[in-house]
């Protein structure tokens, strides 16, 4: 009983946190998911056995250049191509070998695009078109969390078949599944209560957060059994630490914003 109130606590600590600093200004949106990736960036370095400054550096400055910046759409979109192809390399890896390669190779590949990038195209999603809407993100945000909670009731209620057992037992294809659907179903609901884009896009982009989002868990699941931890850190009573609350939201961004770009562009 007292580890479910300290986790709900934690929660919307952490809820209430994001939510006033995205309606409170894009600076304080921008400047807070820099400090969380910071927090990321140590909690992921721990995961990867790497002790460096050099990856602090480049997160700081890639968010510069990036996210407050923004000094070329060109090297934006070559960041995106690079970061889009990195995370579906990991995916690759997570389906059909035993140990992700990169995880003892490559780990700045991972620093840079798995992590650092993928945040920056958080940032940026709210002002896709140039504008900041802060209630593009907070659906966004609302539509991850509905996929992680009723994927949790669903599994835990239903689930049978198990989805990734080998990384993580307790999720299920019901549970994917349950959701999958409900997610959609919120995606609905977002845009009937603020209106911004159509009801296909949201629908679009429920799919997208629910697949990638629970891609992106299962990759940072993986990346914590090689560790041989059970969470990336503590920071975060009852959930971890900061990297597994954001580890959906992180690998999913990159490809919300592209389809958004995509949907921009085609229309």
């Amino acid at each position: 009983m007292k580890e479910n109130i300290i986790r709900g606590l934690s929660g919307i600590m952490y809820v209430s946190i994001l939510v006033v600093s995205i309606f409170f200004s894009e600076f304080a949106f921008t400047t807070l998911f820099l400090l969380f990736g910071l927090i990321c960036l140590r909690e992921l370095q721990r995961l990867l056995h790497l002790k460096s400054y050099l990856g602090y550096a480049l997160l700081i400055g890639l968010f510069y250049l990036f996210s407050y910046l923004r000094f070329n759409p060109y090297a934006t979109l070559v960041l995106l191509l690079i970061t889009i192809f990195v995370n579906l390399f990991l995916v690759k890896d997570l389906m059909l070998v035993n140990k992700i390669p990169l995880f003892e190779k490559k780990k700045y590949v991972i620093i840079i695009f798995y992590l650092i990038a993928s945040m920056i195209f958080l940032t940026l999603i709210p002002s896709y078109t140039g504008d900041f809407t802060p209630e593009l993100v907070v659906g966004v945000f609302s539509l991850i969390w509905i996929n992680d909670t009723f994927a949790y009731l669903v599994g835990k209620n239903f689930g049978k078949k198990k989805l990734f057992e080998r990384i993580s037992p307790k999720k299920t294809v019901e549970g994917f599944l349950g959701g999958l659907i409900f997610t959609a179903i919120a995606g609905y609901l977002v845009f009937y209560f603020t209106g911004l884009l159509n009801l296909h896009t949201w629908v679009g982009m429920a799919i997208i957060l629910s697949i990638f989002g629970t891609l992106g868990d299962l990759i940072q699941s993986k990346f914590k059994r090689q560790a041989g931890v059970k969470d990336s850190g503590r920071l975060m009573p009852g959930h971890g630490g900061l990297f597994d609350r954001l580890d959906s939201i992180i690998f999913a961004s990159p490809f919300v914003y592209a389809y958004l770009q995509i949907l921009t562009y085609v229309s």
